[in-house]
């Protein structure tokens, strides 16, 4: 075996990435693709046909239903969980009901979010911990509250962005305070 499984843990995929540790408890269910260096923690459920990239960090208690797809170096705070159905019935369930999320490569999303189906979030983009996901999120964006709204920029860093170096009609530049300048599109803002 080329990735680490505690012994409580129930994999039933084959598909899982060299390097990667799942922890007490989790679920990895047949037909998931777990990419190579990720950490699963303690309590996650992993859905059959979700695909995760590789070094991405799965806290603990976290629910990743069927059609959601998580892109390299991602981080999911604990609690998080990804619905995948937008009228949820118990007496109505068909694999046609499921609506897909994206999570691009990068993005943080803070404990106890919620996230409802069919979004997509922006590389490097940034949930507050407790909020509720219901829009498409704009790369670099940063996010919270109960419906989410967008608040401002971050950086690849984390830092929230304020000083702007240059700004036209299509795009805002930003300097981090770590150094790094970040583009901004301003179709991203409608």
């Amino acid at each position: 075996m080329k990735y680490f499984k505690h012994p409580t843990a129930v994999v039933e995929s084959e598909d899982i990435g060299e390097g990667t540790k799942i922890w007490h408890f989790a679920h990895v269910r047949e037909k998931a693709k777990i990419g190579r260096n990720c950490n699963i923690g303690k309590g996650v459920y992993i859905d059959t046909e979700v695909e995760i990239g590789d070094n991405v960090k799965i806290q603990n208690f976290v629910s990743v239903y069927r059609g959601v797809r998580i892109e390299d170096d991602v981080f999911i705070g604990p609690s998080v969980t990804f619905t995948n159905d937008l009228y949820p019935r118990a007496f109505i369930w068909e694999g046609d009901k499921i609506i897909p999320t994206l999570v691009k490569k990068g993005a943080s999303i803070g404990a106890n979010s919620t996230i409802i189906c069919g979004v997509t979030i922006g590389k490097y983009a940034m949930i507050g911990a407790g909020s509720v996901v219901t829009k498409d999120i704009p790369p670099f964006g940063l996010v919270y509250g109960n419906p989410a709204r967008l608040r401002g920029f971050v950086c690849y860093c984390g830092k929230k962005l304020s000083e702007i170096l240059e700004e036209n009609d299509e795009k805002i530049i930003y300097k981090c305070p770590c150094g790094k300048n970040i583009e901004i599109r301003k179709e991203w803002l409608k």
